[in-house]
């Protein structure tokens, strides 16, 4: 019997190794990789290149959705089944335009776990139930499926929403240039049309809204306003510095 290959991202140490135990515990299923940030699964995604990678979303430096986007754009026909703590159709209109595979919700049963890895191994995509229910009831016309509804609302590129999690994470500019590899006057460039396009024009408003949507998600004691003040801070700092 052929094993299913699985690459396994996730930024919960504990929740990981769980995952690990339950899918080696199939019997048909094998955990060739393992890592904890989007930049982890993208890197270990080319090396391994599995038959199913199994990411969360919510995670530091890359979250899963722009991870995938990345692993995607390299191989249309990677199979990735996306985790979340949150039962958000928002993520499933995203994940299905990027084209993954699937979304699962971390409440689910192993069994239920297992059923979406084999059906997206398949080349089959595989939604929990509450979504399938909601992709139902939203995005088909009661006169047969002619396609999913597109949001009007304005969308981040995948520059804006990785700038986005790096600003909501406390990181300031010269950082995040850094993290990026590109000039600081490119980020403050992307930093402005971030600001504009969402009509949030301060770091607080921007780590609310990037918490609110799920890029990031607290740990521990960090509420949104403490990452927020932290982030001022180093902000302030670093402007400081920058005028001297």
């Amino acid at each position: 019997m052929k094993m299913i290959s699985i690459l396994l991202i996730e930024d919960h140490n504990m929740f990981r190794e769980g995952l690990r135990l339950l899918l080696e515990a199939e019997g048909d299923m094998t955990v060739v990789g393992q890592g904890k940030t989007g930049r982890e699964a993208v890197a270990k995604y080319l090396e391994l290149k599995p038959d199913v990678t199994v990411m969360d979303i919510a995670m530091p430096l890359l979250n899963g959705l722009q991870a995938a986007q990345q692993i995607l754009k390299d191989n249309p026909l990677a199979r990735i089944l996306m985790l979340s703590a949150h039962n958000d159709p928002e993520y499933v209109e995203e994940i299905i335009t990027m084209g993954a595979s699937g979304y699962l919700v971390k409440q689910s049963s192993a069994e239920l776990l297992g059923k979406a890895i084999r059906d997206v191994h398949q080349g089959k995509t595989f939604y929990c139930p509450t979504i399938s229910k909601h992709l139902r009831d939203q995005y088909f016309t009661p006169f047969g499926k002619k396609g999913l509804v597109k949001n009007s609302k304005n969308r981040l590129t995948p520059r804006e929403a990785e700038l986005l999690q790096l600003i909501a994470e406390g990181l300031v500019n010269k950082q995040i240039a850094s993290e990026l590899s590109i000039s600081i006057k490119t980020v403050e460039k992307h930093r402005q049309n971030l600001m504009e396009k969402l009509n949030i024009h301060d770091i607080a408003g921007l780590t609310r809204f990037a918490m609110a949507s799920g890029v990031i998600e607290s740990s521990g004691k960090q509420t949104p306003a403490h990452i927020a003040q932290r982030s001022n801070r180093r902000d302030s700092k670093s402007e400081r510095q920058h005028k001297k």
